[in-house]
């Protein structure tokens, strides 16, 4: 997969099979939109290209917002590359973008930079200056610059209503990971950079890697103790992560800490990966450290259980 971070570095396509959006999550209807893509593809003797942007949209035009999104543009592409589509263009969202006409769109960008020769498009897509582009306005467009126009119907996606908005509320408000497990079709995951503590972890017995986020858009689930799968130099660790301010321990400020069952390597300033396999419970503070101990023990033995079920 060819990627490009602007449209001057694309050269046009004799045959380009299109879709666009914003993709975030890359969730299972996305793949069912990247799939039909790729199969037209290699039918029609084309290449397959996907116009993605970032920032997202909702980030330039509603800086209030501030939005979460699943995936970072590192992970969208790493997704991405595995599902056999052939060009990602991940374009600049700007302002100025934004009000650019559904026409000049399709006429300026599809047609006369990328050479779409058909565009696929998921269900109820709208795109351009207020939304106003339609499948209705695609279908109008076609004959006159040269394309065809296939939509992805909603019954093609499983017949559910799959969306990024959904999954991002499934996992913010509840911590619902097997939600976000089944619509993403894969453990939703973060990224991030092992970094110091006050290492209150290995007073206790239980020592945890705490992990720095470097991108403040990534969603991060709601606090509360989950069980994670975690890789770390490519190798694969078990264990069981808490978000939240540590409140028995009088913690200042949200952190991310992961306990690693069986593991005694120094890993500070190492990349690690956390998958969410399962939530366990909600943070909570205990009377004392000894309680806590006995909480981390159960913990510790519900998420072997939850990785027992997975076998």
């Amino acid at each position: 997969m060819k990627v490009y971070h602007s449209l001057e570095e694309f050269k046009k396509l004799d045959n380009a099979i299109v879709t666009t959006g914003t993709f975030d999550g890359v969730h299972i209807g996305h793949q069912a939109i990247l799939n039909k893509l790729v199969e037209f593809a290699k039918t029609e003797g084309g290449e397959s290209v996907l116009i993605t942007f970032f920032p997202h949209p909702r980030m330039v035009l509603q800086k209030d917002l501030s939005i979460k999104l699943l995936n970072t543009v590192s992970e969208k592409i790493a997704q991405l590359s595995k599902t056999g589509i052939d060009h990602l263009l991940v374009f600049p969202f700007t302002k100025e973008f934004s009000r650019m006409s559904s026409v000049d769109f399709v006429r300026d960008i599809l047609v006369n930079k990328i050479g779409t020769k058909k565009l696929v498009i998921g269900y109820d897509h709208q795109f351009g200056r207020n939304r106003e582009g339609s499948f209705k306005h695609l279908q109008e467009f076609g004959p006159v610059y040269g394309f065809e126009v296939e939509e992805i119907s909603v019954q093609d996606i499983d017949d559910i209503s799959v969306s990024s908005t959904k999954i991002r509320s499934a996992l913010i408000d509840n911590g619902d990971v097997k939600t976000a497990r089944k619509y993403l079709g894969n453990f939703y995951h973060l990224s991030g950079l092992v970094v110091s503590g006050k290492r209150l972890g290995t007073k206790i017995g239980y020592p945890t890697a705490n992990v720095r986020i470097e991108e403040d858009y990534k969603l991060i689930p709601k606090d509360g103790v989950y069980a994670v799968s975690i890789e770390i130099d490519r190798k694969k660790y078990v264990g069981m992560l808490n978000i939240g301010n540590r409140p028995t321990v009088d913690g200042q400020g949200r952190t991310i800490e992961v306990n690693i069952f069986d593991f005694d390597k120094e890993i500070y300033n190492l990349e690690i990966k956390l998958c969410f396999i399962g939530r366990l419970r909600d943070e909570q503070k205990f009377e004392n450290i000894e309680a806590l101990k006995n909480q981390l023990y159960i913990d510790k033995e519900n998420t072997i259980k939850i990785f027992d079920s997975l076998n």
